[in-house]
């Protein structure tokens, strides 16, 4: 005995609804399709959000930058290969291994503190991202081609139980 279930369809345009039966076996082959789907796509959010994976942000203009979560960060700070610059303004704290501080809206204005060779990597941060964000896009769109920022800033890192520093030393 084949038994049939009711599934409705519609085309890629999203028009023409259309009812058609589906038997049993098929039934239970889409059941396990979007059982799978809704399993990969909950791995992916968890994971990304969880800090352990970093996103390829595009820039207007053309380009590209890294947004990092706070594990991924504190992973990278443990073998620091690059330039760590605090972009917050006023200054609220900061990540123990920063290099430098330069205003998020000052970067063309800094240019030199920032390395001549424009494939260095540099990761930035801010206090909630907002303002790493803009500096990001700003050197990307000055040519340079590894830049990674903090998902979340300060506020995320404090959040994941990371140390954080409230004072300002004269670099």
């Amino acid at each position: 005995m084949l038994r049939y279930g009711i599934v409705l369809v519609i085309d890629r345009e999203g028009s023409n609804p259309e009812v058609r039966s589906m038997n049993v076996w098929n039934m239970k082959k889409l059941k396990r399709m979007m059982l799978l789907s809704f399993t990969v796509a909950f791995f992916l959010v968890h994971t990304v959000s969880a800090g352990d994976m970093f996103k390829k942000m595009p820039v207007n203009g053309g380009g590209t930058y890294f947004s990092i979560g706070p594990s991924s960060l504190k992973k990278m700070l443990q073998k620091k290969d690059f330039l760590f610059i605090n972009v917050h303004i006023p200054y609220e704290g900061e990540i123990e291994g920063t290099d430098i501080f330069v205003p998020y809206n000052e970067i063309q204005k800094n240019l030199n503190k920032f390395p001549a060779d424009k494939s260095e990597k540099i990761v930035l941060y801010c206090r909630s991202d907002r303002m790493s964000i803009i500096a990001a896009h700003s050197l990307v769109m000055l040519g340079y081609t590894n830049i990674w920022s903090l998902e979340g800033g300060m506020t995320a890192w404090k959040k994941a139980g990371f140390p954080f520093l409230n004072t300002r030393d004269t670099r």
